[in-house]
């Protein structure tokens, strides 16, 4: 049996049209912008999200880190959820190269923060406090089960943003699973919020590369903060060609992904010592706890890599499960009768 990645959506490899597209792709400087194939990419990807503009980033912490950079300056401060990818995940990387001090507020296993922890969290005027600068948001929830933040709730954030003089940011880096489990457009998603981020190497299925979408000035200054952070690229239409492919063809394929993940989920929901709350496999992510009296989590983990089959322990006895493009209807039948297997045989 080949290997079965559910550690993460990262793990997808790109499309048999998408290396074609490489070896096709125009290429120039994309550092003077005049890389067509990005420029194409930057351009779709604005038009996908009803944006003025967007710009080619390496990475989706890069894209973020980019984004904070630009909303703010040195000592302002970012309000954001303390299970948010930003805060937890990127090396810091907001307070280390931007000198942006971030406020966390509970996220709660939607994914959201309390509207009113919001608002109480904005800062007065007061020498004696960091400007309040931005709000971040994560769409869907990496952290809080893979939760899509629906439409209402997002304009709801957007609303007080504008109240305060505050700007919107919306880490989108699955922001297409979002879409998809929602029926709703990523425009329609982010018709309220400054800027976004969305990663082209998850649920999309290209190799590597993220995309930050805003009005045309925010972007030109973002261009520059790319730069000063090292992310210009040369000929990074060799990338940019797989994310067109990825941007035309992927979201689409995204729904069957969710469909694994909710079969996935009420397989291993019924094995005795395995417990998952059903109502939040929304999207691609599931979140499972075990708690049986012989097999422990190492037992389960290595079991389960003999059988070529890897997935994350996040926490004790706390594991992730991530389909993609790269699992399909057999792989997650293997799956759970090899789970099956060893919970009968204990």
């Amino acid at each position: 049996m080949h290997p079965i990645d559910l550690r993460s959506d990262t793990v997808t490899l790109p499309t048999n049209e998408m290396l074609e597209a490489i070896s096709k792709a125009e290429l120039g400087d994309d550092v003077f912008q005049e890389d067509p194939t990005v420029n194409k990419l930057e351009h779709l990807a604005a038009k996908t999200f009803n944006k003025e503009s967007a710009i080619f980033m390496p990475s989706g912490t890069m894209a973020n880190l980019v984004a904070v950079l630009t909303h703010c300056q040195r000592g302002d401060e970012v309000i954001l959820g303390d299970q948010s990818h930003t805060f937890l995940y990127e090396a810091g990387g907001i307070s280390s190269f931007g000198g942006v001090h971030s406020r966390q507020i509970k996220n709660y296993d939607d994914g959201t923060m309390r509207l009113e922890d919001i608002k109480n969290s904005v800062r007065k005027k007061d020498v004696h406090f960091p400007p309040s600068r931005l709000v971040c948001l994560e769409n869907t929830h990496n952290r809080c089960f893979g939760m899509p933040l629906d439409i209402n709730y997002i304009n709801k954030v957007s609303e007080i943003v504008k109240n305060n003089s505050m700007m919107l940011h919306v880490d989108g880096a699955r922001i297409f699973n979002a879409a998809a489990a929602l029926n709703k457009s990523v425009a329609e998603l982010t018709s309220e919020v400054d800027s976004v981020s969305f990663c082209l190497s998850k649920g999309l299925s290209a190799p590597s590369g993220s995309l930050l979408c805003g009005k045309k000035e925010f972007i030109e200054k973002a261009r520059f903060n790319r730069k000063a952070l090292g992310g210009g690229m040369r000929q990074s239409g060799i990338l940019a060609a797989t994310g067109i492919v990825a941007l035309n063809k992927m979201p689409k394929k995204i729904i069957k992904d969710h469909q694994n993940a909710s079969t996935l989920a009420k397989g291993l929901n019924a094995i005795s010592g395995i417990s998952i709350d059903l109502e939040k496999v929304k999207t691609n992510i599931i979140y499972f706890k075990l708690n049986h009296s012989k097999i422990d989590s190492v037992t389960l983990i290595n079991s389960m890599l003999k059988k070529n089959i890897k997935f994350f322990e996040l926490g004790p006895n706390w594991f992730r499960l991530v389909t993609h493009a790269g699992i399909n209807e057999e792989d997650i039948e293997h799956v759970l009768i090899q789970f099956k297997d060893l919970f009968s045989k204990i």
